[in-house]
């Protein structure tokens, strides 16, 4: 059974801040939001809670995952950061360790993503009646095993960078859910990392942009 272990150290990472949002970096391990049970209420947002009252959260990223969530401070800030979301405004990039070499340096994965009901919270491709789903992948470095890459969803579907480097061929690193035995035991964590958000702020209007670059140690 799991055993869900946040980190608490630190206890919360505050990376940007001003008067209407938040940039906090989402340590692997930890939830983004509650989860089902007592033992799963220690969260990203409940700890950002205790300090700013009036945060909410606008998108998640999986539990594994680290790197950087945008928290809005208002209801009013939440709408105009969750519509932007909607309309697929904001600029997302991910890196991460996967298995093996992709044959191109760069490229583009365009398969549909169903829940796999039976093995819930599992992803599935599925070309009837999966939801429209679209990866951009650039080559950052090879390594003898394994290569670093960029990421850049276009859409936004639960496990989609995960599902579709396996279905490149190249799982990630660490990927308890998707990857091998082999190549979770590659690393201790899930090596993927948001690193990248730009969208328009929306208080000011300005195109706003932030980058923190992944710690894998």
């Amino acid at each position: 059974m799991f055993h869900y272990s946040p980190p608490t150290e630190p206890f919360l990472d505050i990376v940007y801040e001003d008067d209407f949002i938040l940039l906090a970096n989402k340590a692997a391990g930890l939830l983004t939001v509650p989860g089902r049970g007592e033992d799963k209420k220690d969260c990203l947002i409940s700890r950002i809670q205790t300090i700013y009252s009036t945060a909410l959260i606008v998108h998640r990223l999986d539990m594994q995952t680290s790197g950087l969530i945008v928290i809005a401070l208002s209801q009013e800030i939440h709408r105009h950061l969750s519509m932007a979301f909607q309309d697929r405004k904001v600029g997302k990039r991910y890196v991460a360790w996967i298995a093996g070499h992709p044959e191109q340096n760069s490229g583009t994965v365009n398969l549909p993503l169903l829940l796999d009901w039976p093995r819930r919270p599992l992803q599935k491709i599925d070309m009837q009646m999966g939801k429209p789903s679209l990866t951009h992948y650039t080559v950052i470095k090879r390594e003898e095993e394994k290569t670093l890459v960029s990421l850049r969803p276009e859409t936004g579907r639960s496990h989609q960078l995960r599902v579709h480097m396996k279905a490149l061929g190249h799982p990630i690193l660490g990927d308890a859910l998707y990857a091998p035995l082999d190549v979770q035991a590659m690393a201790s964590r899930l090596l993927l990392h948001s690193e990248h958000l730009e969208f328009d702020h929306p208080a000011t209007g300005e195109r706003f942009s932030f980058t923190l670059h992944a710690d894998f140690n």
